[in-house]
């Protein structure tokens, strides 16, 4: 069986919303959580703020690619032979198209499988 690499990336928008609400739960942590609860306020004000900057990394950030997950194909065996680089460039521009991929990554693998010539 092979096995392709996808990279995901959170949409943008849906980060941002995360961003803030993690924001807004800072606030909260500071002015009530932290002076009501002491040590408790500290680490809920410090979990909501890790949260928060982590969704605004990921809807704002350039070089955040996402997490890495792995697709495996069935009916694939690894003794058939590679596919033609027309099949391969294809593939290749629909994952582009369909924004799995981004526009650097399209570009260093149409590299490196046009230098497979």
């Amino acid at each position: 069986m092979s096995r392709k690499r996808v990279t995901y990336r959170p949409s943008k928008t849906g980060s941002a919303i995360a961003g803030v609400v993690g924001l807004l739960f800072v606030g909260i942590g500071l002015f009530v959580v932290i002076p009501v609860f002491g040590a408790f306020g500290i680490a809920w004000t410090l979990v909501a703020a890790v949260i928060a900057g982590a969704n605004l990394y990921q809807a704002f950030g350039k070089g955040y690619i996402g997490p890495e997950i792995h697709i495996e194909e069935e009916g694939e065996d690894n003794d058939a032979p590679a596919s033609s680089v027309k099949d391969r460039l294809e593939e290749l521009e629909n994952l582009r198209a369909s924004g799995l991929i981004t526009e650097l990554e399209y570009e260093q693998k149409r590299q490196d499988i046009l230098r497979d010539l």
